[in-house]
């Protein structure tokens, strides 16, 4: 549940400890989340789902598409493979957003697909549906043990804040490299942020972005052509092969990215915004969502670090309680997505990257500046911080592991080296 605050920064959210031993952090409800809804429906969080939806299908999408292309992967495989991963990432959304009435917002492994497509070439697909399954049972197990609720409680936020700032800045510095690919359609989408921002404060700024940019792109003939076919996809089921060299090198990485990388960036981002992240309910969603998504074929579908960014931002609204809304959008989108997925993936190539990667980047502006503050506005961790920061800025994968993982294990471990007093007090962890 949010906690109120007029800053972020001020009280940071802490995971959701309240309720003992239970595996699921109770919430507000469905009844109430689906009671509400009309009463939060507004330009900002609809618009902040919108563009959260629009950057989940765009680039993203396009790695596992290219990459199954690449390896001459049959096509009702690859479509089947995105109406796993986007249906039930979809179906988490509205789920987890009905039920604690917080921006959780469901999708799936961006550096998951790049482990995968990868290992295309190496396995056969049906043992890296093996691995997938494998990966979802995995994480399925840590929720059901309360470790990583444990763990989250124990982690200093300016160390979790500090890995977000680092997770994220790549949206920003994505900004100034699409203007230079594309200059006129980013800067009229910095205009139109900042017109907003400055003159129309009831419409969030990235509402204007997309307008803006869309605009621009389409004046300048920066959209490309797409053949569309408006017919339901068709699913297959997937029977899964294990092979265990498939689990170890896909499915154990795959599983650490989504607890490490995936899910700790979105509790990260839901803390500096103020709410309570469910830390063991997000991490039973997604180990159950890892399951049923590798019976179509899909990879995971789990929460997500950046959608859960830009649906948690201010550009979903200066009303905390109601940014839920932004999240119930993104899944309704993303469940269109899959289920229209051989239309859907005509359609997101014609999208100009570089207005996605600039529209992203605006939405990051505000939990960018909730982040840093969270971590280096505190007294204690600084050291642990600042090595976190740097780490997750690197974006380097060791053992088919994506930075933020790292970027946590280092910034504890040089904390408990040199600032061990921190962790008796927990001075500014908290």
């Amino acid at each position: 549940m949010p906690r109120p605050a007029s800053d972020p920064t001020d009280d940071l959210g802490a995971p959701d400890l309240d309720h003992g031993r239970s595996l699921v952090e109770r919430g507000p409800g469905f009844r109430s989340g689906v009671r509400d809804v009309r009463a939060h429906v507004g330009v900002g969080p609809v618009g902040a789902g919108v563009v959260a939806a629009i950057f989940g299908c765009t680039g993203p999408a396009l790695i596992i598409i290219n990459g199954a292309n690449a390896a001459g992967l049959d096509p009702r495989l690859t479509t089947s493979w995105i109406f796993g991963i986007y249906a039930f990432g979809g179906l988490i959304s509205l789920l987890l957003g009905l039920y604690y009435k917080i921006p959780v917002t469901g999708a799936w492994s961006i550096p998951g697909a790049v482990l995968v497509v990868g290992a295309l070439g190496s396995f056969e697909f049906a043992e890296l549906v093996g691995a997938f399954l494998a990966a979802g049972v995995l994480v399925l197990a840590l929720g059901l043990s309360g470790l990583i609720r444990k763990v989250a409680a124990w982690l200093p936020v300016p160390i979790v804040m500090a890995m977000i700032a680092g997770a994220l800045i790549r949206f920003g510095t994505g900004v100034v490299d699409a203007a230079v690919s594309q200059p006129v359609v980013v800067l009229a989408a910095v205009v139109g942020y900042l017109l907003l921002t400055r003159y129309v404060r009831a419409v969030p700024g990235v509402v204007g972005a997309l307008a803006f940019g869309v605009a621009a792109a389409a004046l300048t003939g920066a959209f490309g052509s797409a053949a569309t076919d408006l017919t339901l996809s068709a699913p297959q089921l997937v029977a899964p092969a294990f092979d265990v060299n498939a689990i170890l090198a896909v499915g154990v990485p795959l599983a650490i990215l989504v607890i490490g990388a995936e899910n700790a960036q979105a509790t990260g981002v839901l803390m500096a915004e103020g709410y309570r992240p469910p830390v063991n309910a997000m991490t039973l969603v997604s180990g159950v969502g890892g399951v049923l998504a590798s019976a179509f074929g899909g990879h995971n579908a789990n929460i997500a670090g950046p959608m859960t960014a830009i649906c948690s931002s201010e550009q979903a609204g200066t009303d905390r309680d109601g940014r839920y809304v932004a999240t119930l959008v993104n899944g309704v989108l993303f469940l269109l997505f899959g289920i229209f997925a051989g239309a859907a993936v005509a359609l997101v190539t014609a999208m100009p990257t570089t207005l996605v990667a600039a529209v992203a980047g605006l939405a990051m502006i505000g939990v960018l500046v909730s982040a840093f503050r969270g971590a280096f506005g505190a007294t204690g961790f600084q050291s642990g911080a600042l090595v976190a920061l740097v780490i997750a800025m690197s974006g380097v994968t060791i053992l088919n592991i994506s930075s933020p993982f790292w970027a946590l294990l280092g910034g504890v471990v040089v904390s408990l080296v040199v600032e061990s007093k921190d962790f008796g007090g927990r001075a500014g962890s908290r």
